[in-house]
């Protein structure tokens, strides 16, 4: 059964709105772009607009988040965002579940409906 965070980012994806939380003790603002399970974790990859990371403030960045360490996770209002294309495939979701693109090269489980 999913857990609770994973819930809330699959709901935030179907719904385009960003997410905060802490996660390993920094504040974050992001936007959960593929959601799945890697060696049967949970886990997210991740645009980070705002907040904190290990080295300091984020303003832009890909962040793969392990879902068993985000704490204090809830959807916001406004739009999401994410950064421009990797030049390299990701390699954060070993079994992507959901992606927010819809011409998804990793054949997630689910589609989401725009």
């Amino acid at each position: 059964m999913p857990s609770r965070t994973y819930e809330l980012f699959a709901e935030a994806m179907a719904a385009r709105k960003p997410v905060v939380c802490m996660y390993q003790g920094h504040p974050r603002a992001l936007c959960p772009i593929i959601l799945g399970h890697t060696d049967k974790a949970e886990k997210a990859l991740t645009w980070q607009f705002e907040g904190e990371g290990s080295k300091g403030p984020v303003h832009g960045q890909w962040k793969c988040l392990m879902l068993a360490e985000v704490a204090d996770a809830e959807m916001i209002e406004g739009p999401c965002r994410s950064g421009r294309r990797h030049s390299q495939p990701q390699s954060c979701v070993r079994q992507v579940d959901l992606d927010v693109n819809p011409d998804s090269p990793y054949e997630p489980r689910r589609r989401l409906l725009r």
